[in-house]
């Protein structure tokens, strides 16, 4: 019977231990300033630079116009008003990203881009020169002091003449793709 009260007591205090041992954070509350700037695309920390005639700036986005609303459009100079119908004009290197994180002052910290442009939209993209693929979506690794080209297809196949509008999804999270 002893041994019973022994083997429970010690039974008692070893779930004690355990429980006591593992206890977690509940509750904490400070209150700290929070300043983030907010800078054009070719001065954050995931750079969108330009780096065809048809890409730039437009209040710190980046802009994609082959049109002559394009802010570099010159009439004067003959440039063209835009992509004709029933073509497929490819543009290599249309604008670059690159990484400039704070944390690859430490060590090397890639990161995963994907791209993507809406489907049947006459849009495809590509890394770095084109080899003759392209699709509406990209992934690839950029590291940093290493930007990464991205060029663009246009194909105005069965589209009417006047303007066409889509949008371009840009994502990066840390790490290299497929890691």
């Amino acid at each position: 019977m002893m041994n019973k009260l022994i083997g429970l007591a010690i039974l008692l205090i070893g779930m004690m231990l355990a429980v006591g041992a593992g206890a977690t954070f509940r509750y904490y509350e400070a209150d700290r300033s929070i300043t983030v700037a907010i800078v054009a695309d070719d001065n954050e920390f995931i750079d969108l630079t330009p780096a065809q005639p048809y890409a730039y700036l437009n209040n710190g986005k980046l802009t994609i116009e082959i049109s002559t609303k394009n802010q570099k459009y010159n009439e004067t100079l003959g440039f063209g008003r835009g992509l004709s119908p029933n073509t497929t004009y490819v543009f290599e290197h249309m604008f670059n990203v690159s990484n400039e994180l704070w944390e690859n002052n430490e060590t090397d910290f890639p990161i995963c881009v994907s791209i993507s442009v809406p489907q049947n939209k006459g849009i495809e993209i590509f890394e770095g020169d084109w080899a003759g693929t392209s699709s509406t979506q990209l992934q690839f690794t950029v590291y940093h002091d290493t930007p990464v080209s991205v060029g663009m297809v246009f194909d105005t196949s069965n589209m009417g003449l006047g303007d066409q509008q889509v949008n371009m999804d840009i994502q990066a999270e840390a790490g290299a793709c497929g890691s």
